[in-house]
């Protein structure tokens, strides 16, 4: 008989300490976080950073079908269609991003390049203007826009 209330009482505690382990916290970490996975636009960037500008459109096209109000990716593909000497591929993609984002400073400034490219100077002293008025203290792109028109001047004396 004492044999039986030793079993019971084992049977008890075991089960007991099965029910406090199941609602004790964990001392396990969570599982760490995966990064977010990078978007069409992001690898766009980054092809273009690295002069894969091919691939870069791939990737940017991709991302304008899922956001076509994106000025940054229409400036980037314009950027990859005028490395690629595209040129009226590249206007049409300046020109959307412009239409989204009139003030945006670095289609203003790659447009302008364009021109320039194009044997246009008056178009690319326009765009100098508009990024004069964009940035009135002064930006990289209107500093980098007056360095290349500067520069197509002296070659074109």
């Amino acid at each position: 008989m004492l044999s039986r209330w030793i079993w019971a009482l084992v049977m008890i505690l075991g089960f007991a300490s099965a029910a406090l382990a199941a609602g004790a916290p964990s001392t396990s970490r969570p599982p760490a976080r995966q990064p977010a996975q990078p978007t069409d636009y992001d690898l766009g960037v980054k092809a273009v950073q690295a002069g894969d500008y091919g691939r870069a459109l791939t990737l940017l096209q991709k991302s304008v079908q899922a956001d076509s109000r994106n000025a940054d990716a229409w400036n980037y593909i314009g950027f990859s269609h005028r490395q690629l000497k595209q040129f009226d591929q590249s206007l049409a993609a300046y020109q959307k991003a412009l239409a989204i984002n009139p003030d945006h400073r670095g289609a203003n400034e790659y447009l302008g390049e364009l021109y320039l490219q194009t044997g246009d100077p008056e178009k690319a002293r326009e765009r100098l203007a508009k990024l004069s008025a964009v940035c009135p203290s002064g930006c990289r792109e209107l500093d980098d826009l007056k360095k290349a028109v500067k520069a197509y001047e002296s070659a074109h004396k």
